[in-house]
């Protein structure tokens, strides 16, 4: 994110819509006395602004130093309440949300049937939704309405509060201790990165069985299931274990297909499914899937009855032009995938305050492999470049792997002013890594020795890194490292004395049946 746009207020009014901040403002002018009050001051004049400027403020005597963090806090609250009301942000649970809110206004007024109408009315519609929280929270505001207004039915209904409630709470403990599995095993991924030896190995399987062994696939609803599958995913991801990935990312995303109604109601989720189900078809190399699979997800995000915001255009927008440029890459259509550079560009840059900044390195870094295969290596490497030069907190691996196709763009454009001082602070940067591991050591020795030799020598040492890449394949705790660049695929090109791009489409495991 751009660092001018720190202010939260700031941001938020950058992300208004037209239509947004013309509603807001009849929402503040909704009474005369607004029309000069000081919060919209604030906010026509920090929507002129281009980079957030608080002496400005001060200097239209808008607001004085001290006051101005009270107005601020005023107005933020303030567009929350308009944009609450925009139907376009309205959603299923903000309505029953609102539903409950007008529920304890007329118990609060006495009108306790009125309440129970709703409150009944509301919980069915939770519970149709999976939505167990508000459900609960709904039941308990019955128990404390009914313990007040006697009716004849009172033996009956607390019965029946009784067993929803009872059902609702294990149900609850089920997803609480999923969703707890799955964010802990989310968090190792982040932190830890993938499992690189058999005591990390141990580890994730310990923690994963002590949650999940005594929890039955077949006594669990929509969202227990949900998080299982999650659960399951990302175990599978940590260990590397590609085969279950593909099984629970499909899984994932089978069971919206088979419960359409739920992804209108977690949109987030349906698209997070089909984004790792997407990357391990590309890994597979299963190229009839992986465009099926793509094509399936566009109908269904792109339709007019998919939820639309901010956050799932960005969501939607990574899903799809990441695979995209996946499809490109196990084809070997290096220079059609090359088109696409501009278009993501320009859709990023509308984005670049919905998105972080990892996940713009992943493209910076599949633009420059792009432009390897290409052969426009200038180019390669001042895409590599601005990964390596980015301020934001992108992983080792990543950053790893952005100095290897810039010394695989290297060697093959001839520009080699500065490979001994770049091979050094790769060697360097390798140190300093969390785990830096055989692999990473290997690669910088090859290239550090690969510059200096005459011609039929680097022919051999081409040979003999391509065999030792071979062992790192079959090693399942290096597998990953090879996904990044496919610095195997270029040795191999070498050693046959073909074009890379032979070479990749020769590893499609599944090609299109003519």
């Amino acid at each position: 994110m751009a660092e001018l746009q720190k202010d939260f207020l700031f941001v938020l009014i950058k992300s208004l819509t037209t239509s947004e901040k013309r509603q807001f403002k009849l929402y503040v002018n909704r009474l005369g006395i607004n029309v000069d009050a000081k919060f919209l001051l604030l906010f026509s004049e920090m929507d002129k602004m281009k980079e957030y400027d608080e002496h400005l403020i001060i200097d239209k005597k808008i607001s004085t130093k001290q006051q101005l963090s009270n107005l601020k806090a005023h107005l933020y609250k303030q567009i929350l309440v308009s944009l609450r009301m925009n139907p376009s942000h309205q959603n299923y649970r903000i309505q029953l949300r609102e539903q409950l809110d007008f529920a304890n206004i007329l118990y609060q007024k006495g009108l306790y049937k009125q309440a129970l109408k709703i409150l009944d009315k509301t919980k069915q519609t939770a519970l149709e939704l999976d939505e167990k929280t508000i459900a609960s929270e709904i039941i308990d505001l019955e128990k404390v309405i009914e313990s007040q207004f006697i009716t004849r039915s009172i033996a009956g209904r607390a019965d029946e509060l009784i067993k929803q409630s009872s059902e609702i709470s294990r149900q609850n403990r089920y997803t609480i201790k999923l969703s707890n599995l799955s964010l802990k095993l989310y968090s190792e991924m982040l932190t830890h990165g993938y499992v690189k030896d058999d005591e990390g190995r141990q580890k994730v399987l310990e923690l994963f069985n002590a949650q999940i062994k005594n929890i039955r696939l077949q006594a669990l609803n929509f969202t227990e299931k949900l998080w299982y599958y999650k659960a399951h995913v990302w175990k599978n991801q940590l260990l590397q274990e590609y085969k279950y990935t593909l099984k629970y990312a499909y899984q994932w995303v089978e069971l919206f297909h088979q419960n359409p109604e739920m992804i209108m109601s977690h949109p987030v989720w349906y698209i997070k499914g089909n984004t790792y189900l997407l990357k391990i078809l590309f890994m597979y190399g299963n190229i009839d899937m992986l465009e099926k699979q793509l094509h399936d997800f566009n109908t269904t995000v792109y339709s007019q009855n998919f939820a639309q915001n901010e956050n799932l255009q960005s969501l939607i927008f990574l899903t799809h032009y990441n695979a995209l440029m996946n499809i490109h890459f196990i084809k070997g259509e290096f220079f059609t995938g090359t088109k696409l550079i501009p278009e993501i560009e320009l859709k990023m840059e509308k984005l670049r305050d919905k998105i972080d900044e990892h996940h713009f390195m992943i493209f910076y870094l599949k633009m420059a492999a792009m432009l390897f295969g290409s052969k426009k290596y200038q180019e390669s490497i001042h895409y590599s470049m601005r990964i390596l030069e980015s301020k934001g907190n992108v992983q080792g691996d990543l950053l790893f792997h952005t100095r290897i196709l810039i010394l695989m763009a290297k060697h093959e454009s001839g520009n080699d002013e500065d490979y001994d001082e770049f091979i050094k602070s790769t060697s360097k940067f390798a140190q300093k890594m969390k785990q830096p591991d055989e692999f990473h050591f290997e690669s910088i020795l090859f290239f550090k020795n690969l510059n200096n030799l005459v011609l039929h020598k680097r022919q051999q040492a081409f040979e003999i890194f391509d065999k030792k890449l071979e062992a790192f394949s079959a090693n399942e705790y290096y597998r990953r490292s090879l996904f990044y660049i496919d610095i195997h695929g270029w040795v191999q090109s070498k050693v046959q004395h073909v074009d890379v791009i032979e070479i990749i489409k020769g590893k499609v495991k599944y090609k299109r049946r003519r």
